[in-house]
């Protein structure tokens, strides 16, 4: 199916794809959101992979599969406008979810890296309470650009402000990342878990040892137990 988004949205004609049987049969549903270069059908095999052919997975795709064009850590001039986009994109998965009956509370709201990001952003500006909330090497994009100085620990990058409003009490989140992990500095995710703390969730920080880019055996555990759910 095509998302209709509104003239200027970058993401506003790009794919929503679902995946599973049709109806709201399922205890749970996916919103499922991709990493860069990747597109909606690994999402749905991703949760496949898992052993839940069955579940509804609503996964919009973004425009030349990519989010925003460069890394999450640049100025919030540089992506805002396909931060802003990528974040009605799910608004318009969610609406198509809430069309066969799931609520937030029945969906796993899901990303990996660009969609991590994503996944993690969208609950913290939006504050819907989902099942559970995945930012799979992932951290926080941020509102604003802060006061101070690029630094190595954020590779270059000069700090984001978290300027959130959302009451976010007792929202399961977890945000895994690897110790060195190439595109995600170890700060941005502490940070982010600090953010989500404040706000009320239930957070779960999980630091893979050693260098990586990807879903660890942690994520897949934590993953199938909030699908069952």
């Amino acid at each position: 199916m095509s998302a209709k988004g509104t003239p200027g949205d970058v993401h506003g004609a790009g794919r929503l794809v679902r995946f599973g049987p049709s109806g709201a049969g399922a205890r749970r549903a996916v919103i499922g959101l991709h990493g860069r270069g990747a597109g909606a059908e690994d999402m749905g095999g991703l949760v496949q992979s898992l052993g839940f052919p069955d579940l509804p997975v609503f996964a919009p795709e973004a425009a030349g599969r990519t989010w925003w064009p460069t890394s999450f850590l640049a100025p919030t001039a540089t992506i805002k406008p396909h931060v802003e986009a990528a974040v009605r994109a799910v608004d318009r998965a969610l609406a198509v979810a809430e069309e066969e009956g799931y609520r937030p509370r029945d969906i796993v709201l899901l990303g990996f890296s660009q969609g991590g990001c994503l996944a993690l952003e969208y609950a913290a500006r939006r504050g819907y309470p989902f099942a559970a909330v995945f930012g799979l090497s992932a951290g926080l994009i941020g509102t604003a650009d802060a006061a101070g100085p690029s630094s190595a620990d954020l590779y270059g990058h000069a700090p984001k402000r978290f300027d959130y409003d959302a009451d976010l009490t007792g929202l399961p989140v977890r945000i895994s990342v690897h110790a060195q992990d190439p595109h995600i500095p170890l700060r941005r995710a502490r940070d982010s878990a600090d953010v989500f703390t404040a706000a009320g969730a239930a957070v779960e920080l999980a630091v893979e040892p050693g260098v990586g880019h990807g879903l660890t055996e942690g994520d897949v555990v934590a993953l199938r137990a909030a699908l069952n759910a």
